[in-house]
């Protein structure tokens, strides 16, 4: 079988627990770019987030790609738009007027990686979002926006303890027209129905003319778990050799310090059909 793309989940799988990337793991992706296979990031983030960690690796230029905000937008690693899958304006309005009523802290993610929100006392996480994500933060309320503006997704974010009083309510609202993750505590994102990462790949490679049977992806346990069931139709485990369709590893998050990496070394060192 021969590899010709891997995508790489980012926090938790290529970065280690204090958010960097290990020498070994940039060894064996400057590895898979030499042999002409194609890394592409995989994250919830937007495109400025990852960018300083492309960079870092060597992922650049306009034949490199990145898989963003949990598949919703898919790019070339110098910013050309790929695939995307946006959340209409009416339920960016829909969503700003719940939190608004609620005195919920919201934000939404623009296509450009902009982070907006209309409050003006802003929450801390917002701050924090933005920081982690080098991304400009806007206050504007939707009527200061054009009428046919598109979000990526748009975001709870706020202290643990209020999004869990608030996480029913919201799936409630919002579960029959939006995909709906809970990213970590502090985080509540609600994207297009078509969107996870499992969809993001699919697209992307399809459009690359990338066959399921060229494609591996590493991905944590933990962070999988709410895409599963599209990933399941793309990829086959790893145990059924024989049936699988492409290759998918998920990491127990206690091995993701070095796991990337060795499983990368291991694949480019073993006999490539007894993978």
């Amino acid at each position: 079988m021969t590899i010709k793309f891997i995508a790489l989940d980012t926090d938790g799988t290529l970065l280690n627990s204090t958010g960097k990337i290990l020498p070994s793991t940039k060894k064996a992706v400057k590895t898979a770019l030499d042999q002409g296979i194609k890394v592409a990031l995989c994250s919830g983030r937007p495109i400025a987030g990852l960018k300083h960690f492309m960079d870092e690796l060597g992922i650049i230029g306009p034949d490199q790609y990145a898989i963003t905000l949990n598949g919703a937008i898919t790019r070339t690693a110098d910013g050309k738009i790929m695939t995307k899958d946006l959340v209409s304006n009416r339920l960016y309005r829909k969503m700003y007027a719940f939190a608004n009523e609620h005195h919920l802290p919201f934000n939404v993610v623009s296509p450009d990686s902009k982070i907006i929100t209309g409050d003006h006392d802003v929450d801390l996480m917002v701050y924090t979002q933005a920081y982690e994500n080098s991304a400009t933060l806007y206050i504007r309320e939707p009527d200061e926006l054009p009428s046919d503006f598109e979000i990526a997704k748009g975001c709870f974010a706020t202290k643990a303890k209020l999004l869990d009083q608030w996480e029913d309510k919201i799936r409630q609202e919002f579960g029959q027209e939006l995909y709906i993750v809970r990213a970590d505590d502090c985080f509540l994102e609600l994207l297009h129905p078509n969107v996870n990462k499992g969809t993001g790949l699919k697209e992307l490679t399809e459009k690359l003319g990338i066959t399921p049977e060229e494609v591996m992806a590493l991905e944590t346990k933990e962070m999988i778990l709410p895409c599963l069931t599209l990933l399941e139709q793309l990829f086959a485990w790893v145990m059924a050799p024989k049936k699988r369709k492409s290759m998918l590893i998920m990491l127990p998050l206690q091995m993701t310090k070095m796991a990337s990496a060795m499983l990368l070394r291991n694949f480019y060192e073993q006999p490539k059909t007894s993978i």
